[in-house]
């Protein structure tokens, strides 16, 4: 036992604080967890979970609509938005209760508050008016949305509250271009709102495939979301029906609701981390090594705080890691080389591996093999929506570095696709399998013809 209140700190209860605190304390450490909002963090409260569940509402409407063509006749339909509002928080305020009970089922205690570092060893609770000691710190506090220095920002709001809207507007405009920004243009439009994204870039989705990028855009542009890439916005102005959105090409916007999703940065407002001499980077981001270890032997950080890889999975594992690392005499490091991700827009992406951009610059010798079609479930269906499915290939030895989905359950197809890829699938290992027909997901091994580039 060590001269400290705890064995560990954790301070941030997200995703990769939890994992953090309950797999140490199961190792039969002596585990706090500060917590300055609610217990969940980012993904729970205001993040992936919420969001989810506004995608699976927004896509009731096309659902409706395609029911004519299987011999449905629905009659008249109401979408309510408050009742959809309220059931949200009923489920967050579920999970968030489980969050709770697990780490106190695990020994953890629970602390509602501010915490500052005062010492290496030493937080300040700020509602408490106390401090704590501990032998090893975890930073697990995330990030915050980042709003630009625009004239008239402050008429804005981000994705934290767009959870909370009393009512939809007629007309929302989204500022931005990655996940949340095209994830909610799809919500808000799947919804009846009329929605414009407005990205500076010229193609949304920065760093994903190109096939998968354009073909979002087009996509979202066959469903009536006006996107418009190469457009920055240089003012927002309050008038009597909302608000007046100018571009720096000289157009303007006139909308009900501005929503900006250009990014998030590190949260480290309030922590003190200069005072103890932890480095950060560039956006405040806290610096570590391959163990999570900041600049302080005793001071290690997951998650969206140390901006590599923010995603709720890697903040899990990069929690856990720190658990195994400290409390279980097993140093863990992660391996980010693969690892798949989910686009909630509609329609869906999913993507793991390299892209064909990023292998072309790699390797010597690169294979495209691309299909794109319109899936079963559309057939009898007004929908004209297609599905691309593309895998990137080692032509030396048919390895598969990527594979790129744009289509109805990318999610769920990518997840598995991610188990072959970590295993070193290679197409000729694809091209053995024998397909599940009639499904989306048989394409992926039936390919066979190369795509020219």
């Amino acid at each position: 036992m060590s001269g400290y209140d705890y064995d560990l700190f954790v301070i941030g209860a997200g995703s990769g604080g939890v994992r953090a605190a309950r797999m140490a304390a199961g190792y039969g450490a002596r585990v706090a967890v500060a917590e300055a909002y609610r217990i969940g963090g980012t993904c729970v409260i205001r993040g992936c979970i919420p969001k989810k569940l506004f995608v699976y509402a927004s896509r009731v409407g096309e659902d409706i609509n395609d029911a004519e063509g299987f011999g449905w006749s629905l009659g008249e339909t109401h979408f309510d938005w408050p009742a959809l509002v309220a059931n949200k928080d009923r489920e967050i305020d579920r999970l968030s209760d489980l969050y709770s009970k697990n780490l106190k089922t695990s020994g953890v205690a629970i602390i509602e508050d501010h915490a500052t570092f005062k010492d290496s060893h030493t937080i300040s609770l700020r509602r408490q008016a106390r401090t704590v000691t501990a032998d090893k710190i975890v930073i697990a506090t995330g990030a915050r949305p980042f709003m630009p220095e625009v004239p008239g920002i402050e008429h804005a709001i981000t994705s934290d509250e767009a959870f909370h809207l009393e009512r939809l507007p007629e007309h929302v405009t989204i500022v931005g271009g990655g996940y949340i920004a095209v994830e909610f243009a799809g919500i808000f439009n799947g919804l009846g709102v009329k929605t414009t994204l407005a990205y500076r870039g010229e193609e949304i989705l920065r760093g994903f495939d190109d096939d998968l990028r354009i073909g979002l855009r087009q996509a979202m542009l066959a469903k009536g979301v006006d996107v418009r890439v190469e457009s920055r916005v240089t003012c927002i102005e309050a008038n009597s029906n909302g608000y007046s959105v100018s571009l720096a090409d000289g157009a303007g916007l006139r909308t009900g609701l501005v929503i900006y999703a250009t990014g998030r940065h590190p949260n480290i407002a309030g922590l003190g981390l200069q005072a103890v001499g932890v480095e950060s980077g560039d956006n405040g981001r806290v610096a570590v090594d391959d163990y999570m270890k900041t600049s302080l032997d005793n001071i290690y950080a997951v998650g969206d705080v140390t901006d590599r890889i923010n995603l709720t999975p890697v903040a899990i594992r990069e929690g856990a890691a720190v658990a195994e690392t400290l409390f279980n005499d097993n140093p863990t490091r992660l391996d980010y080389a693969i690892i798949p991700t989910a686009v909630f827009s509609q329609p869906e992406i999913g993507a793991v591996g390299l892209s064909e951009a990023e292998a072309r610059k790699r390797y010597d010798r690169v294979d495209i093999y691309k299909s794109v079609f319109r899936p079963l479930k559309y057939a009898l269906s007004e929908r004209d929506e297609r599905t691309l499915i593309k895998l990137v290939v080692d032509g030396r030895n048919g390895i598969v570095l990527g594979c790129h989905i744009l289509g109805d359950a990318a999610g769920e197809l990518i997840q598995l696709l991610g188990v072959a890829l970590q295993m070193g699938a290679t197409k000729a290992d694809f091209d053995a399998a024998i397909a599940v027909h009639p499904t989306t997901a048989e394409e992926l091994v039936t390919m066979r013809r190369k795509h020219a580039p």
